[in-house]
Formats: structure tokens, C-alpha cells, sequence
């Protein structure tokens, strides 16, 4: 599943040409502001339909222009080999896939899986709850389409909920809140599931490179079981999951402090993401560099908790991110990268990237948007 080339058309500030990407480790070398980063975000988008550094798509389209392209050829593992085209113009968007159109972009979430490292993951560590959470979110979305349908479906209710709630259309309240706690209940199933199986795997790394052990991630629900909704029980095991007829009377507990506030005031978009050692919060207490490798782990494990769940390799996006490193966690960090059907790599002038070069590494020059493939 290898990206094959990639054709640009006023994307950023790169030049509107192709790239030849057909190796199992590509390199990109040069300076702040050169177009590294944005040579990532085009595979990245198009291997999903979106950036990872902006919501606005007009900020993708070359400056003084009004669209854009983004071409793909890709290879599976069986050898067969395919297309995706994204296109924006005059703020439409059209995705191809083969030459037939595709109305949701999450049909190609399954084609080219990517983990990307950059230095923004520090807000999964130490960002807003929100930014934890949606950690969660894109690993589930990477192998499980049916999540990306529910969660679509929980936010659609929510938002029709607060809606009602402000605008005190107070009769509706009662259907709102048994949809929510249908697919509420849904997606903390599918959360708790999922940070269960990446625990088994999170700890052991980030031990292994750190020397710091018994480290995990705890999930909080904000639905508890009835019983424990006035305690500080959080566990939340299969046995104790709340019902769904429990929750909506616990909803209709919380019914009055909505209406006040005029706002939903509990359900999965109010759920918490805990980085833990030994049951006690870790990240208040660390470092800064313990908090970077934290993050740099997190996309690891991601990697690693995808095959095993899919048995497919990802393809790795790595953005300047070594640098965040001392020489030591550095080796063992590389060491320790999980098996990948391709790897992207960019780099300062100066670092020593031929370090970490192989056989068949291909290495390009970038400056100023054009990129040089060093021989």
C-alpha cells in the first residue's frame, strides 16, 4: 500500500509538479519554511480528505490562486495498484478514488492508513480534554468505519439537545436523551475497549525507552454506573457499565443544571484521558522531555495497535519530531518503531540524517517549494 507518486497542483508552497516516492524510506531534507511539512500534510490529506494543520481549505491553495489538486498513486499489498484524487476550487471539494467519485471521505480512510508524529501530539499530553479524546477518536477511526458513523450521529443529537436547551424547547428533551444514550453508550463502549488493548502496549514502550515503568492511560467517563454517580468510583469494566435505561434517568437527574446552563452537561464529549503511574496523574509531575516522549509514544503505540488489530502495516509520517530527543532516547526510539509499510522522514540541514538512512533510502533537497533527489 505504498504511496507510488504524488502529483501537486498549487498545493501550499510547492511546486506544481509529481514526486517519485517509490521507496520503502523517503527523506526529506532542508530548512524551516522550505516545504517539508507541507509535502507531509499532502500525503496525509490525501491519504484522509483533510489536513492535520487546518480546518480551512482555502489555506491548502497556493497564494494568489483559487484551486488546488492533490494526485495519489498507490500500491496494496497484493500488488494491485490505485488512484485517489482530491480537488478544491472555489471552496467545492471532489474526491476520486479510481476515477469514481467519493461522496464521504471516510471511504478512504482504509486505503492509505497513516500515523503521523509532530510536535503538536504534545496536546494530547498536555492540551484540553477535548484534544485527549479525540486522540482516541482517530485511532478508532482508522480500522473501525462504523465508529466514525456513531460518533457523526452522537454529535448530530448533542447538537440538536443544546439547541432545545437554549432555546428552551424543553419537550423534546426527553427523545434527545435517549438517542444520546443509545449512541453515547456506544461509542464509551468502543473507547473503553480500545484503551484497554492500547494499554497493553503503551506502558512497555514508553518503559522501555524512558526507564520510567507502570505507566497506562485511564478512561473517565462521565456516565457512570447509577450507584456510583455521587461517588469518585470511576472504574468502568464491562460489570459496571450503566444501562441504557440508567442513564437516561441520570440524565434526567442532570435535567435541571442543563436547563440553567443551557447546555448538555455529560456524555462521551465530556469524557477524560488520564496518563497515569502507578494510579497517580503522571503528566502535573513530569518533564518536559518526559511529556514529549509521551506524545512520541502515543503515535507508536497508535501504529502498533492498528496491525495488531488489522494485521495491515501503516504508513509513518514523521515531522521534524527526532529532534525532540537526546541522543540516547533518540536510538531507542528508532529502535523501537513499529513495523511499516512506508516511512516519511523530514529533517534539518544538518542533522545527521544519513544515520538513519538504508539501502534504497531516497533522500530529497527542498528549498523553496522544489524539491532535488540526492543521487
Amino acid at each position: 500500500m505504498p504511496f507510488l507518486s504524488l502529483t501537486l497542483y498549487n498545493f501550499r508552497n510547492l511546486s506544481s509538479k509529481g514526486i517519485d516516492l517509490a521507496s520503502h524510506e523517503v527523506f526529506f531534507v532542508g530548512e524551516n519554511g522550505q516545504g517539508k511539512s507541507n509535502l507531509l500534510e499532502s500525503l496525509y490529506y490525501s491519504a484522509y480528505g483533510s489536513s492535520f494543520r487546518t480546518h480551512n481549505e482555502s489555506e491548502l491553495i497556493k497564494r494568489n490562486e483559487t484551486e488546488m489538486s492533490v494526485r495519489s498513486l498507490f500500491r496494496e499489498e497484493s500488488g494491485q495498484t490505485h488512484t485517489t484524487l482530491i480537488a478544491v476550487r472555489n471552496k467545492s471539494k471532489k474526491i476520486e478514488k479510481d476515477g469514481k467519485y467519493i461522496h464521504d471521505r471516510k471511504e478512504l480512510i482504509n486505503t492509505m492508513p497513516c500515523v503521523l508524529y509532530s510536535h503538536e501530539d504534545l496536546e494530547f499530553v498536555t492540551g484540553s480534554p477535548e484534544r485527549r479524546r479525540f486522540f482516541i477518536d482517530q485511532s478508532l477511526s482508522m480500522y473501525d468505519a462504523s465508529y466514525i458513523d456513531v460518533s457523526r450521529n452522537y454529535k448530530k443529537i448533542l447538537r440538536n439537545k443544546n439547541i432545545c436547551l437554549k432555546e428552551k424547547q424543553y419537550s423534546l428533551l426527553d427523545a434527545y436523551d435517549m438517542q444520546l444514550a443509545q449512541s453515547g453508550l456506544e461509542i464509551q463502549k468502543k473507547r473503553k475497549d480500545a484503551v484497554f488493548g492500547f494499554n497493553q502496549i503503551f506502558g512497555k514502550l514508553y518503559g522501555q525507552i524512558s526507564g520510567i515503568q507502570d505507566i497506562s492511560i485511564r478512561y473517565v467517563p462521565s456516565w457512570k454506573h447509577v450507584q456510583q454517580a455521587e461517588s469518585n468510583d470511576f472504574s468502568y469494566s464491562d460489570k459496571n457499565m450503566p444501562s441504557e435505561s440508567e442513564v437516561i434517568d441520570y440524565l434526567k437527574k442532570m435535567r435541571g443544571q442543563e436547563q440553567a446552563a443551557e447546555i448538555s452537561l455529560s456524555g462521551p464529549h465530556r469524557d477524560r484521558i488520564v496518563f497515569e503511574k502507578n494510579g497517580v496523574s503522571f503528566v502535573p509531575t513530569s518533564s518536559t522531555g518526559q511529556r514529549r516522549l509521551l506524545a512520541l509514544v502515543l503515535r507508536t503505540g497508535q501504529a502498533v495497535f492498528y496491525s495488531q488489530i488489522t494485521g495491515r502495516k501503516p504508513v509513518l509520517l514523521m515531522d521534524d519530531v527526532l529532534l525532540e530527543l537526546d541522543p540516547e532516547k533518540r536510538q531507542k526510539f528508532t529502535a523501537l518503531l513499529p513495523e511499516y509499510d512506508q516511512l516519511f522522514c523530514t529533517f534539518l540541514t544538518g542533522e545527521p540524517y544519513k544515520n538513519y538512512k538504508k539501502q534504497g533510502t531516497a533522500v530529497y533537497s527542498i528549498k523553496n517549494g522544489e524539491w532535488e533527489k540526492f543521487e
